[in-house]
């Protein structure tokens, strides 16, 4: 009994003097308003960055953690580098996208965007194809601005039209 409250002196006494613990305790999550459409036209100014065919541009779009798990690589994409290479090659395409069904879920300071859509590409010769994919982007709320912490996109398992 004695070494117990003994223990618990010593964790008070170290919670209320530890400087990092102390900043935790005072840190207070303040969740920042936003809506549906808001969250929605994420997708619109990523979609315009790709209109640039600037990859750094496009890239500016994820946070600095960011995951990319892409339509056309079977590579993930965790670093802001690896995600920028990968717009780099991915931009040849002159890619443009078509939302065609979307579920949005807002969080505190979060907010995900899952669905269908459906891309333009040209190819070198300039023949238009497009590609649906199912798709995910989780965005966090990070220094004033929404970011792409997590993307996901594959092509659709069975042929477009069938269940």
């Amino acid at each position: 009994m004695l070494r117990n409250a003994l223990f618990a002196t010593l964790s008070v006494g170290f919670l209320t003097t530890a400087p990092s613990v102390r900043a935790l305790a005072s840190e207070v999550t303040t969740c920042v308003d936003s809506s549906e459409q808001e969250i929605a036209a994420l997708f619109d100014r990523w979609n315009n960055s790709l209109a640039t065919l600037d990859p750094t541009r496009v890239a500016a779009n994820y946070s600095p953690t960011a995951v990319l798990l892409p339509t056309l690589s079977n590579t993930p994409r965790n670093t802001p580098a690896e995600i920028e290479d990968y717009f780099v090659h991915f931009l040849h395409k002159k890619p443009q996208g078509t939302i065609n069904e979307r579920t949005i879920k807002l969080g505190c300071n979060q907010a995900s965007d899952v669905g269908i859509y459906t891309f333009t590409l040209q190819d070198e010769q300039g023949k238009t194809t497009t590609a649906v994919a199912r798709y995910s982007y989780v965005y966090s709320y990070q220094n004033g601005q929404w970011l792409i912490d997590h993307h996901h996109s594959s092509l659709m398992p069975e042929p477009v039209g069938r269940n």
